[in-house]
């Protein structure tokens, strides 16, 4: 395995506040209110021989995280969407992860913002499969309630009980957590959306206290063109013994096979192995 090349280290170029610049030159002061206080969204995405899959769906969501918590990128859709392909071309990349972050600058120090600039910053590099083997652990931490926290938004803030479950999954020598909901049902995992094969259907858990993602809503598609039922609805915690198949989907993870839930073992089945083959094709097409 080669040396782990730390990020701010690389070369190439990272689009930020309307232009390309060098990569080690992309640069933050430590008094940026995004870093202290999480006034910050970003996304995540892929690029498949040079295209980026549903790249309008991506720029209009960070625009629309940004405004569940409170500012405005001051870049139209159609500009974030532009500048990722300039990005792209730039580190001369076909295959590659794309990661656009907005956050509130260092004008102010404090609770309150509403004055500081807005930045926004484009990256992109070679990102493999997320999940080489993935096993999950029952998360430390639950999705949070709607009434406490922006859940629709892609906010940084978010991700922290995030980080923490996954470490502490890693620290039991699972790959990830699979995290429940403020009310106790299956949720996600740390980053990625769940699917349940059980009995020819799928099923996976309602959206409504985390995200609804993306690559989540084109496997909904795939499945229903290939006739396969999909129910969305609470999934309680002990119905993971009645799967034939688990998966998860994302952006980062695509489709991926769950291979065990604690001591529960799971196969690659026909369903998610299909599933796996038409998201293959569709990010592939022209």
């Amino acid at each position: 395995m080669g040396e782990l090349i730390p990020f701010d280290a690389r070369d190439g170029q990272i689009w930020m506040n309307g232009e390309l610049v060098p990569w080690k030159d992309a640069r933050l002061h430590v008094l940026s209110h995004g870093l202290h206080y999480a006034s910050c969204v970003f996304e995540g995405e892929r690029a498949y021989a040079g295209k980026v899959f549903k790249l309008e769906e991506h720029s209009q969501r960070l625009i629309d995280s940004a405004r569940l918590l409170g500012f405005e990128i001051p870049y139209t859709r159609e500009e974030l969407d532009r500048a990722t392909m300039e990005t792209i071309t730039a580190n001369g990349l076909s295959d590659c992860y794309v990661r656009p972050v907005a956050w509130r600058g260092s004008e102010q120090m404090g609770v309150s913002a509403q004055n500081t600039t807005i930045h926004v910053a484009i990256a992109v590099w070679e990102w493999g499969a997320y999940y080489p083997d993935l096993t999950l652990t029952h998360a430390i931490f639950r999705r949070p309630s709607p009434e406490t926290a922006p859940v629709h938004s892609k906010a940084a803030g978010l991700y922290m009980i995030c980080t923490l479950s996954k470490h502490a999954a890693e620290a039991k020598g699972f790959a990830d957590a699979l995290m429940l909901d403020y009310r106790g049902y299956v949720a996600e995992t740390t980053g990625a959306n769940i699917f349940l094969v059980m009995n020819g259907s799928l099923h996976t858990p309602i959206a409504d206290c985390f995200l609804n993602g993306i690559t989540r809503r084109t496997v909904i598609e795939l499945a229903e063109r290939r006739g396969i039922p999909v129910i969305e609805r609470h999934i309680l915690p002990e119905e993971l013994d009645h799967a034939q198949e688990i998966f998860v989907t994302g952006t980062a993870a695509e489709i991926t096979p769950v291979r065990a839930i604690e001591d529960r073992r799971y196969q690659l089945g026909p369903v998610t192995r299909d599933l796996m083959d038409d998201f293959a094709a569709l990010t592939r097409a022209g």
